[in-house]
Parts: structure tokens; C-alpha cells; sequence
């Protein structure tokens, strides 16, 4: 009984890994992670700030999915930025690490108006674990084995900004590459194509006075053989000092957001996610935590 409820945990895992594995890496919080989407946001506004984000999918779940996000970037001139963006995901056996060193370059268009062109360099580490899979044979099946590589690969992305709206366009990895894949329960090879991502943010002002906020943001996710995905953001903000706010994500998520800023350069927000999808209903809600200081 212990072997298989193991078999029918493991099953429910990848099962809901492929759901969300057809699009690359989800952050609810992803309005502070920009540049892991996209390398123009590196250095934006002229602000040096680091970023780290923990995702704990399922919560009380045992193997459940996890992922952990650092993104870092500064000025290295009035023009061009630089930075770093991480990206860890663990789900059951498998594990993958995107490292990736972003570019940008600020071309003024006109009063008020600003592009900014960005370039990634990296790759990703990507293994799958064999030892952490049952079997019911004594010995080990040579055909089970374990994988791991390293893909290089590049990205682009460009974001218009004025004032108080911007809208980004970017493939943060342009390369397709190997990875492993569930196909009706029969593990096979697949490629990790390229995901677009087209975002938009704006910052409403409701009372000067007060500094009171309303920030609406959306970023859609395209990859070809998958659905559209899309996340709506509102949150309401008091004089950049404390903020909240939810989220709906169109392939099966609602999130509730706070965040709290430490004397305007310290941080620190919590997501609370549930899954809308009938299929994961059993399965527990995940947790998202958020720290980020402004240099």
C-alpha cells in the first residue's frame, strides 16, 4: 500500500507538472522579477536593486513542485544596465537551473518617452534523478538513467516606458533544448521551445495627497503547442509603503498579494495561491514569498 501510494503521489505530480511545465517558470510577484523575463528591465530608472522570490507549490505535499528566483541589476552608465537573473525549479526527480546575465540599452525617443533594448546570455542546467523513482524489480532497470546537461542559450526583449506606463515584448530563450517529458505515462524525450512574453503596467494615481495608488499589470505567455496564459495584477498602494492587491491567472490560479516596504528600500511580500483547476483539487495551495532591497 506504501509502494503505491508513492505510484499514485508520483503520478499526480507530473501529471500537474506537465499542466504547468508547458509554460515556463510562474512567479505570481512577477512585477519584481521583471528582468527574468525580459533583460531591458535591467537597470530601468536608474534604480540597483536585488531580488530573491520562494515558490512552495502544494503545500504539506511531499516532492511538490518548488522554485526559487534571485534577480539583481544596476547602472553601469546613464544608458546601459546590467544585472543577473536565476531561475531554480524542482518537480519530484526533476531539477533545472536557468543562470542568465542580461544587457540593456536606453535609447530616448522623445520627451518623457524611453526604450530600452535588452540582450540575455546564459543557459540551463537541467537533470533529471532516477534514484528518487520506485520500481518493483529488485535490481535497477538499465533503461531508467539519470540525465543531466547543460544548454546555452540566449534571449532578447525591448520595453517602451513613459511616465507612468510601460509595455514589454521578449523570448528570454530563444534556443529550443532537450529536456524529458510525460506522454500518456511513458517518459520521452521533448524540447523546451521558446516562450514569448508581452507585459504591460500602469500606475494610477487616485490621491495625491495621500500618495494612494492603483497598479494594474499583465503578463501573457505564449509558447507554441500550449494554451495562451495570461495573469491580471491590481494592487493598491500606500505611499510605497505598504501594498496588496490580487491576482487571476486564465489557466487556473487566484492569488491574494501584500507587500511591505522597510523605509523604502527593504521589501518583503507574501503570495497566497490557489488553484481553480478540478483535477488539482485534492492537492494543497502554494506559498510565495518575497524579499527585494533597493540599494
Amino acid at each position: 500500500m506504501q509502494i503505491l501510494n508513492k505510484i499514485i503521489l508520483g503520478a499526480l505530480l507530473i501529471v500537474g507538472g506537465s499542466l504547468f511545465a508547458q509554460q515556463e517558470g510562474v512567479i505570481t510577484n512577477f512585477m519584481y522579477h521583471m528582468n527574468s523575463y525580459n533583460p531591458a528591465f535591467v537597470g530601468v530608472d536608474g534604480e540597483t536593486m536585488v531580488t530573491a522570490s520562494f515558490r512552495q507549490q502544494w503545500t504539506g505535499v511531499r516532492d511538490a513542485p518548488s522554485a526559487e528566483a534571485v534577480s539583481f541589476g544596476t547602472n553601469l552608465s546613464k544608458n546601459l544596465g546590467i544585472g543577473i537573473s536565476i531561475y531554480n525549479s524542482n518537480t519530484f526527480v526533476e531539477s533545472q537551473t536557468f543562470t542568465g546575465i542580461d544587457f540593456s540599452y536606453r535609447l530616448q525617443l522623445s520627451q518623457g518617452t524611453e526604450l530600452y533594448l535588452g540582450l540575455k546570455a546564459g543557459g540551463n542546467t537541467y537533470s533529471v534523478n532516477t534514484s528518487g523513482l520506485e520500481t518493483y524489480n529488485i535490481n535497477s532497470d538499465p533503461s531508467i538513467s539519470t540525465i543531466s546537461r547543460f544548454n546555452p542559450n540566449v534571449g532578447v526583449g525591448a520595453l517602451l516606458k513613459n511616465g507612468k506606463w510601460y509595455a514589454s515584448l521578449a523570448v528570454p530563450r530563444l534556443l529550443s533544448t532537450d529536456r524529458a517529458d510525460n506522454d500518456n505515462g511513458v517518459a520521452t524525450a521533448a524540447l523546451a521551445k521558446p516562450h514569448v512574453y508581452a507585459t504591460a503596467g500602469y500606475e494610477l494615481i487616485l490621491n495625491p495627497a495621500t500618495n494612494l495608488m492603483l497598479r494594474p499589470s499583465t503578463m501573457g505567455r505564449y509558447v507554441s503547442g500550449a494554451p495562451i496564459s495570461v495573469d491580471f495584477n491590481a494592487m493598491l498602494s500606500f505611499d510605497n509603503i505598504l501594498e496588496f492587491g490580487g491576482s487571476y491567472r486564465t489557466d487556473g490560479a487566484f492569488a491574494g498579494l501584500v507587500n511591505i516596504s522597510i523605509k523604502k528600500r527593504l521589501l518583503l511580500g507574501y503570495a497566497y495561491e490557489v488553484s481553480t483547476r478540478s483535477e488539482l483539487a485534492s492537492a494543497k495551495n502554494t506559498n510565495e514569498f518575497l524579499l527585494r532591497f533597493l540599494f
